[in-house]
């Protein structure tokens, strides 16, 4: 039986030009970071863009972002409020700083309802930041979302990489279109997960050092934009809008 919000959640992307989730098979990697950086520095390229944390797990983006004392709208539907310039979701805005202990259909049908209520409205670009992983959300985006793509993150490390590759071989099994890999928190020089990664056939995007600034940069949007993460990140927006 085909759940009726499916159809619900199609016209609800019609108006979204692209879906980029943005993804790592391990927690701890950056992910959310990335996610919001690329978010942002599309906003200031003009773009329309949005970002729905979507990390069950451990949502972040809001304590990046500085978010505080906001809502979204109930509008027949839930309409995303504006935060630097993104329209912007997270499930803490209904968890607050509670654990969300969701398994299996419950998670699925927690995703469902929040696809399906939610007007993003005419966007370019919807960055998705997900959970780690391969699990259920995972699967039940590429399910729903035909146009979504993704970026992979992982870090120097070979047991990191070696989940990343396994969700490499999944995509590509499952004919999703994957933009490339961004190695997170480089500290040398070795280009072992950039030659593994291109013997997949998959694009290596870019590297980013360890940047000791980054940590005080959270809660402020603008001193985020000014680090040298930052600026590599800018880089890789526009391999994205290539």
């Amino acid at each position: 039986m085909i759940d009726p919000r499916s159809s619900v959640i199609a016209k609800r992307f019609a108006t979204i030009n692209r879906v980029i989730a943005i993804s790592s098979g391990k927690g701890g990697v950056g992910k959310s970071m990335i996610a919001t950086t690329i978010a942002l520095k599309l906003a200031k390229k003009g773009l329309k863009v949005g970002l729905f944390d979507l990390d069950f797990t451990s949502p972040s983006t809001h304590l990046i972002l500085g978010v505080k004392n906001i809502q979204p709208k109930e509008e027949k539907g839930i309409v995303p409020p504006f935060v630097n310039e993104l329209a912007y979701m997270s499930i803490v805005f209904y968890s607050g700083d509670l654990a969300t202990p969701l398994r299996g259909v419950d998670i699925s049908n927690a995703l469902l309802e929040l696809l399906s209520v939610i007007k993003w409205g005419n966007l370019d670009i919807l960055i998705l930041d997900m959970p780690p992983g391969l699990g259920d959300v995972v699967l039940d985006l590429i399910k729903l979302i035909q146009k979504i793509e993704f970026v992979i993150v992982t870090t120097s490390s070979q047991l990191a990489f070696q989940t990343v590759k396994k969700q490499l071989k999944l995509l590509n099994e499952l004919k999703v279109n994957t933009i490339g890999v961004i190695e997170n928190m480089k500290n040398s020089k070795n280009q072992v997960i950039q030659s593994e990664t291109e013997k997949l056939g998959f694009v290596y995007l870019s590297n980013i050092p360890f940047d000791k600034t980054l940590e005080t940069s959270i809660g402020n949007s603008e001193k985020l934009l000014q680090t040298n993460f930052a600026k590599i990140i800018e880089n890789v927006a526009k391999k994205i809008l290539i």
